[in-house]
Parts: structure tokens; sequence; C-alpha cells
């Protein structure tokens, strides 16, 4: 029999072949370099001392040259100086940690379903069905007052819920920082459904008793992508205010918006959203540096708005029967996906480094120019960061993610964890998985964080921070009592009797 030649896509291990490819391209400079510097190093050593000294006799300095030389260093220097972006720092940052008296087990959240919608047993099964699916644990916490049968969702007790959420968080960041309320320069608070007069960031100013001339700002309406609009809107007062810190409020209050009707796109959200909220406090003062956690790299946000149907699909509107409610559409996957990926073709381009950036240029160069039937590639967004915050929404939502941009089951972890144990805390769930990665001490120096929120309207927002310095336990987490069991096992659905 002749010799075959052998199957190469057994006999080589493809992964080291794209390690080498991934360090030849990310290095390509390097590689050029060292021959041109290698040959005048060469070239160098071939001359003799007095050839040398005629080189460098050669050369003429002239003072007016030099002077002028001088100059110009200095104000291309200066000018770089003054025109670049001013740094973020995330000095800290503090979760709000509900008392286990509030929490909600599964039975409780039942039995008040089954007597609050005692006549549409439909919409009790229904609840129960999303409960089963929902990757919640049995320790997320509800408000005081939702915990009523019926809940009392009046002004009052909205009020207290937001002064209980937004004070705790609020005293934790100012006793890990430091951080005295007068020298807070600008505020920025954020919830989407309850928006009272005086606003959230009033309240804050009068409880703390805030200076008078404080820069403050109350978004409201912008959905679970809020917190890192918030962000956003901080770094751009940031870059126009030197030497200052922003303090950033992130919450959304649950008591005015239970829902008490049948329609189950809106039941949805009585099933997922939970108690929470995050202080946190950024600075772009040259001399926070050494003690700040992150430095902020980017902020990237995609809005869908234009769009009628995702415009549409996270709607607060009253039901037929006149209950106020948020209905979820059927589509609300698919347009988040659309929104994801113009968000991500934002992103990439900053993040990615260069070998796949080349790899998914080939490939639409094949498929759109060429019309070959190729699969689209799909970056490989491992290699820009080592952990993801993913907005806890739901375990559709982290699901879906995890799937599209093929993420492993540690890297999702903290999404699905900070589901379990605290829900959907709308807009600052983002920092309770931040945190949950920090009390297991995987957060080291140099580590790149990515987080992605969305929100109605419909929004796909994304921010980027490296780490300054390795991070220790934190003693204050909101994980501190439980991170000891974490992870636990999520079965695909809890059966309920």
């Amino acid at each position: 029999m002749p010799p075959t030649l052998p199957e190469f896509s057994k006999s080589i291990k493809l992964k080291y072949v794209k390690l080498g490819y991934q360090y030849l391209v990310n290095n390509i400079l390097t590689f050029l370099l060292i021959p041109i510097m290698l040959a005048i190093l060469i070239q160098l050593l071939h001359l003799g001392p007095r050839e040398l000294l005629t080189l460098f006799a050669s050369l003429r300095f002239d003072l007016v040259h030099i002077i002028l030389s001088s100059f110009l260093i200095v104000y291309i220097s200066t000018f770089y100086l003054l025109s670049r972006p001013r740094t973020v720092y995330l000095i800290d940052y503090a979760c709000f940690k509900p008392s286990s008296s509030l929490r909600v087990p599964f039975a409780t959240g039942i039995e008040h379903a089954r007597i609050i919608l005692g006549s549409e047993p439909k919409s009790v099964q229904f609840y129960i069905k999303i409960l089963e699916r929902s990757g919640l644990g049995e320790e997320t916490c509800l408000p005081p007052t939702i915990h009523y049968i019926p809940p009392d969702r009046c002004m009052a007790a909205a009020r207290r819920e937001a002064e209980t959420v937004i004070f705790s968080a609020m005293d934790s960041l100012l006793k890990s920082t430091g951080l005295k309320p007068k020298d807070i320069d600008i505020l920025i608070v954020n919830c989407s459904l309850f928006s009272p007069t005086p606003s959230l960031s009033a309240m804050v100013v009068n409880k703390y008793k805030l200076r008078s001339n404080i820069r403050s700002f109350n978004l409201s309406g912008m959905g679970c992508s809020a917190g890192l609009i918030s962000i956003d809107l901080a770094r751009d007062v940031l870059q126009v205010h030197p030497n200052s810190n922003a303090v950033v409020i992130s919450t959304e209050i649950l008591t005015p918006n239970c829902y008490f009707g049948k329609e189950r796109a809106m039941l949805l959200p009585n099933c997922l959203f939970r108690m929470g909220g995050a202080a946190i406090l950024l600075s772009n003062r040259w001399s926070d540096r050494w003690r700040a956690k992150y430095r902020l790299v980017h902020v990237v946000r995609t809005h869908k708005g234009a769009e009628d149907e995702a415009y549409q699909c996270v709607y607060q509107e009253e039901d037929p029967e006149g209950h106020m409610g948020i209905a979820l559409s059927i589509n609300l996957m698919s347009i988040a996906g659309k929104a994801l990926k113009s968000n991500i073709t934002t992103i990439g381009p900053l993040v990615l480094p260069a070998s796949e950036q080349l790899l998914f240029l080939a490939s639409l160069i094949f498929r759109k120019i060429f019309k070959m039937k190729w699969k689209a590639y799909i970056p490989d967004f491992k290699q820009a960061f080592e952990h993801f915050c993913i907005h806890a929404g739901g375990r559709a939502v982290i699901d879906e993610l995890q799937k599209n941009l093929e993420l492993s089951a540690e890297h999702v972890e903290a999404s699905r964890m900070a589901l379990h144990r605290f829900g959907n805390t709308s807009s600052s769930s983002l920092w309770y998985e931040l945190s949950y990665i920090e009390a297991k001490e995987r957060m080291k120096k140099g580590d790149r964080v990515w987080q992605i929120g969305f929100g109605s309207g419909f929004k796909c927002n994304s921010a980027v921070w490296k780490c300054n310095r390795t991070i220790k336990k934190p003693i204050d987490s909101p994980w501190v009592d439980c991170i000891e069991r974490y992870p636990v096992h999520i079965p695909d659905a809890v059966k309920f009797d």
C-alpha cells in the first residue's frame, strides 16, 4: 500500500496552532523591531573606537537648535497632557444588604400569589412556573410592605424603602472610604420607576447636608442599564471639573410597582425583581490612583429606541382592568440580542487583540464580498477580559449571553450566583456580581472586567474596568456571611408541590 498523508486535524492540536497565531499577530511589532535593532547593533560593533569618535564629532550641536528642540518637546508634552481625557478611578463601592427578615422563600411567595390572585388560578400557575425556572434562591428579599396582604403601595412606604436602601449603601460607602459628605462634588442617583418630588438626589442632599453648590443629577425611566448610564454621565462631568469626585447611587424601588393583575407579560417582573442598591465613589484626582480599586477604560452605549418593536418591548402601562404594570414583550430576547450585537461591534475594536480583529475581518470579507457561506466569526472576548459581569435580569438573559459569547461556566458564575442570592436588583445587579468576584479573591492587579447591562428603551450598555491592585477579600461585602457556600448548583427547574 502506498504511504498516506497523516490527518493533520488529528495529529496537530489546533488549539496550539491558534495560540501560536495569536502570539505572533499580537506581538508583530516586537518581531519586526528585533531584527532591525540587531542589524544596527551589529553595524556598531563592527566600528572601531576611532570611527565611533569621528561619528560623534560629526554631529554638530548648535545652541539655538538645542533650545528650539527643547521648547518643541515641552510644548508637545504640555499639549498632550492638557488635551488627553482625565483618568477616572473607582475608589470603592458598597452594596445594600437586606435584613434576613425581608427574605421571600418560595413557599411564602406562592402562598401570597394564591391569596392575592385567588380568583385567577391560571395566573397563579404561571407565577409558579416562572418561579420554578427563575434561578432565584430562598434568600432574595422584598420591601416590608410587599409582605403585607394585600401589599401597601402608598407613597410613604415607597419613600421608606428608598431611604432604607440608599442611606444604608451610602453609609457603608462613607465608612469604607473615609469620605466626608461635605467633600462630595458630584451626585448622581438613578431609579427608573419611582420618581418623587423632591427627587431622590435631593433626598440624599437633605439627609447628608451636602454642599449648596453640589452638582446633582436624578435619572429615571432608563431601565436596568441606568447604572452604566450614570457611570458614563459621571465620567463626562469629571472631564470638565478637575480635582473632583462623584458618588453614583443605583437602585430600583419596588413598593409602588407591584402588579396585581392577571396579564402574564406583566407578572414576570413580580417573579424576578428584588430589593437592592449600590453606591459607587469615582474620582479624577491623580493622588487617588494609589488607593483606587479600578480605572475606567471604556463606556459604550447602544440605543435601539428608534425601532418601534425595541421601544415597546419593556413598556409600563395599564392592563384592561386598570392595573399598572411593566409588560415584557415575547420578543425581548431577540431584541436584546440585536442590541448586544450592535454594542459588541462598537466595543470590539477598542478591546480585542489584533489576532481576533483580523479573524473577524477575514470572516466578514469572505461572507460579504466573496459571498461564501461561512458562519459569522464570533470574536473570543475571553482574550480581552478576565471577568464578566452580565446583568442578572433573568436566567434566560445569562444563558443567551453565555451561548453567544461562548463563555465558560466560571465566566458567568458571578451573574448566576447574584441572581440566586439577591434576585434581579435592576441597575445595581452588576455591583453585586463584581462584589462576588472580589469575595472569591479572584480579582488580581491588571485584570479587566466587562460589565454588560440591558434596559428599557431598548438599550445595551457596556463598561470596561481595569483593576489597579490585587483585591483582598472585603470584610464588608454583602456576600461576607454566605460566600463560603457559593457557588451552588442551580437546577434547570425546582418543582413545587
